[in-house]
């Protein structure tokens, strides 16, 4: 039960913050994806990272740091284990399963909406 609790205040403290930052600044919601995935990737290399990822599970792996979490995690492994190619080939592997869900449902979502002239 902890768990949950924890996953959801992590979760939605994330939320939180980027609602926030698209209400009260000029950012535009693509820099603050951007900026999500980067701090992910930054905060992962400096070891600062994973343990909100064990603390809160899916609460910190869900929202856009936590793919910048799983590319920083997968360029480390694949470097380890296969050497240089591994910074080009690791983050590629290690997302490839939420790059595919999301251009499936938006392919799904484009073929059962209806596009409206501005």
């Amino acid at each position: 039960m902890k768990e949950l609790l924890y996953a959801f205040l992590i979760g939605g403290a994330l939320c939180a913050v980027a609602q926030v930052l698209v209400d009260k600044t000029k950012l535009t919601p693509a820099r603050i994806l951007v900026a999500y995935v980067v701090s992910g990737v930054i905060l992962t290399a400096l070891g600062l990272y994973e343990p909100l990822v064990k603390l809160a599970g899916a609460g910190a792996t869900v929202p856009l740091t936590g793919f910048g979490y799983s590319l920083a995690k997968g360029v480390e492994q694949a470097v380890n284990e296969r050497g240089l190619i591994g910074a080009i080939t690791g983050g590629l592997t290690a997302t490839a399963a939420g790059i595919t869900a999301s251009l499936i449902l938006a392919v799904g979502a484009a073929l059962i909406s209806r596009s409206k002239p501005r």
